[in-house]
């Protein structure tokens, strides 16, 4: 199928883009990796589209004392290399190898993956599981949601129809802090059936911060606070990871049927999977 009719705009600028977006009926076109494909079922008919690749900056990294803040326009494939230092840049770019595949990572953005906020998508899980601040810019000005707070259900955020997602800010990592991440798909091109990330800081032998995330445990991105209490305090050792495993699958994880995995399945894989990140976090894997 073809989309139906729409009107186009090409921004030049954020202001362009705002004021485009003020009349509420209008959509961004950043990468279109999800919004094209739904245009073209014809499950999403904007009246218009308003294309922001030309507004110069919106592509920028920027790297702050104690965040990076990520335009609307970074590709999935600027995290690939080392753009981004420390624990955090290691992190990144394990999650981004696992996004779909190349020539989605090309044109994909992280910002357009957040807005999107599809179960199964790896950077809502990252952006819940380190507390990401997200910059909404619309005709009143700006504010700023946090992860938690901004993914509110399947495809649903607290993003309203005249913003933009204008930026994130996720919080550096601490010098030795480990990462991890470990993804299950049916397929090599599919979405992720679970994955789970966890980033550990260890001082005098004990966990300080731990931050967990899981994929496609729930109707929304999840924070797995239960697993990340388990951990406080403790060595990192096998005992606690697979307390923690357990945590995630119990108190943390909400999975609904799916057509190949039921319930009991996939709490049993996010134990699974939990426990294979925090495991390849410590081993420095």
């Amino acid at each position: 199928m073809k989309p139906a009719q729409f009107d186009y705009v090409a921004a030049q600028s954020p202001d362009d883009v705002v004021a485009a977006l003020a009349d509420g009926t209008t959509h961004v076109l950043a990468g279109g990796q999800s919004l094209v494909l739904e245009m073209n079922f014809r499950s999403v008919r904007p009246r218009r589209l308003v294309d922001i690749n030309g507004v110069a900056g919106f592509g920028d990294i920027a790297l702050d004392p104690a965040v990076l803040r990520v335009g609307p326009l970074v590709r999935h494939r600027a995290f690939e290399s080392d753009a981004v230092p420390g624990p955090l840049g290691v992190l990144l770019r394990r999650v981004a190898h696992h996004i779909a595949h190349p020539p989605i990572r090309a044109r994909g953005t992280m910002a357009g993956s957040l807005a999107y906020a599809h179960p199964a998508a790896e950077w809502p899980a990252l952006a819940a599981a380190l507390d990401a601040e997200i910059e909404l810019r619309g005709p009143g000005g700006s504010r700023v949601v946090r992860a938690g707070e901004f993914f509110t259900g399947p495809f649903r955020t607290a993003r309203r129809p005249d913003e933009l997602l204008a930026e994130v800010r996720l919080p550096l990592l601490p010098a030795g802090t480990a990462v991890g991440f470990v993804e299950h798909r049916r397929t090599r091109a599919s979405f992720a059936q679970l994955a789970a990330l966890a980033a550990v800081t260890v001082a005098d032998g004990r966990v300080v911060a731990a931050s967990v995330g899981l994929v496609n445990a729930a109707d929304r991105p999840v924070r797995a606070t239960a697993a990340e209490a388990a951990l406080i305090g403790r060595a990192l050792d096998d005992d606690a990871i697979a307390e923690a495993a357990r945590a995630a699958a119990r108190d943390d994880a909400d999975p609904g049927p799916q057509p190949y995995a039921d319930i009991a399945y996939q709490r049993h894989a996010v134990a699974v999977l939990t426990r294979r990140a925090l495991t390849q976090a410590r081993d420095g894997a």
